[in-house]
């Protein structure tokens, strides 16, 4: 069976780290969140899988490539250009454009087939969701999920009648506003018939142009609201909020990887610490040739990725560290996310640590710190607002 995985996004809301990375390919502890959605497509019979990029395209094609050693077909469809400088320029267009291109480079979608957003955790029963698209003789079927009312605000929510299907969408409405609490997941099964509606050659958009388009028609258009671990990164907050997940245990369908030393702390290969002269409370992820100083603190949920450097006297308190970051003698990060050269707190707000010459706190591993005197070295720490979180 077939499928398309929507990854030509920029991830705007994901930066800094979708400055290097593709948001497909932001590692849920070291495994690229497209990677579940594949185990989870070819779990149900979904073999055969087309992928749109755009922006930063390589990085999804070099890692991913045909597919074979994930027990699936890849294809890849390039929305954009090479420039007269030889580089690759993303030009996305949009999420509907892209599946019409796909299928007017040659009628691949000739069966009911699965689109899903390379954004998101998801453990759902494929499976039962298209049986029951097919028993309502569909065209386009939303997956929803019933969310807090209080969280309707943060989402895109479906409208439906007792059949349930479509008769309006709400695109982040306030409380008072809303009309239902089903919201859209991003996961959607389509017929072939539904290209009679996306044009070709233009930028067109599932949500907000294709399925308003086939409300207006009166398509057989529903949504099925389902009950499943559905975890959303599509902002640096949610990342967050995915990566404590898996640590404490509440997302089930993420394995910690490495090896559990103690309750709770887990590492890769070769990592570098005296257990007994750290303070390391879980959960806890330290990748493999990580070193941990003597004196260091950890104070989980926190991810180490690997390669990292943490020095002596450094706190990392309920916080992110990307692979190839080197934590300066003494630095307190708390509430932090830590990726390259910038230091993010939990609201997404970065500080570009190099470019504010902050690079005595927070470094590259591969490179050697710059010194400072005592002096700067507390100036650039309250600057920073690493001196008690």
């Amino acid at each position: 069976m077939k499928a398309m995985i929507l990854a030509a996004g920029k991830g705007t809301r994901v930066r800094p780290i979708t400055y290097t990375i593709p948001k497909p390919m932001i590692p849920i502890l070291q495994k690229p969140v497209m990677e579940f959605l594949l185990e989870l497509l070819r779990q149900h019979g979904f073999d055969q899988i087309m992928v749109n990029v755009s922006h930063l395209a390589e990085e999804i094609e070099n890692y991913f490539r045909d597919g074979q050693r994930f027990g699936v077909q890849i294809a890849y469809s390039f929305e954009g250009k090479i420039d007269d400088n030889g580089k690759l320029v993303g030009e996305a267009i949009g999420s509907a454009g892209g599946m019409r291109r796909i299928q007017d480079f040659s009628p691949f979608f000739d069966d009911t087939f699965v689109v899903l957003c390379g954004d998101a955790l998801i453990d759902l029963d494929l499976t039962a969701a298209v049986k029951w698209h097919k028993s309502k003789g569909s065209i386009a079927t939303i997956i929803s999920k019933s969310v807090p009312l209080e969280e309707v605000s943060s989402y895109g929510v479906v409208v439906t009648d007792e059949q349930g299907r479509i008769k309006a969408f709400q695109e982040k409405p306030s409380v008072e506003e809303a009309l239902s609490t089903n919201i859209n997941t991003g996961i959607y099964i389509f017929e072939p018939e539904v290209f009679k509606y996306i044009p070709s050659e233009v930028e067109y958009d599932i949500g907000s142009q294709l399925f308003p388009k086939l409300v207006e028609v009166g398509a057989p258009f529903f949504a099925i609201p389902m009950d499943f671990e559905w975890v959303d990164i599509g902002k640096v907050p949610d990342y967050w909020r995915a990566i404590r997940g898996v640590l404490s245990g509440e997302i089930k369908n993420v394995q910690i990887p490495g090896h559990e030393v103690a309750p709770g702390i887990y590492t890769g290969l070769n990592v570098a610490v005296n257990w007994d002269k750290v303070d390391i409370t879980g959960p806890v992820y330290i990748g493999g040739m990580t070193r941990i100083e003597d004196g260091a603190k950890i104070v989980g949920p926190a991810m180490i990725g690997p390669n990292c450097w943490i020095c002596s006297g450094a706190t990392v308190d309920n916080s992110v560290i990307f692979e190839w970051s080197r934590l300066g003698p003494g630095v307190r990060l708390v509430d932090k996310l830590v990726f390259g050269r910038y230091c993010v707190d939990k609201t997404g707000s970065a500080i570009d640590v190099q470019a504010a010459a902050l690079d005595w706190l927070i470094t590259d591993a591969r490179q050697a710190p710059p010194e400072h005197t005592p002096v700067e070295r507390q100036a650039i720490a309250e600057l920073l607002g690493t001196n008690g979180g």
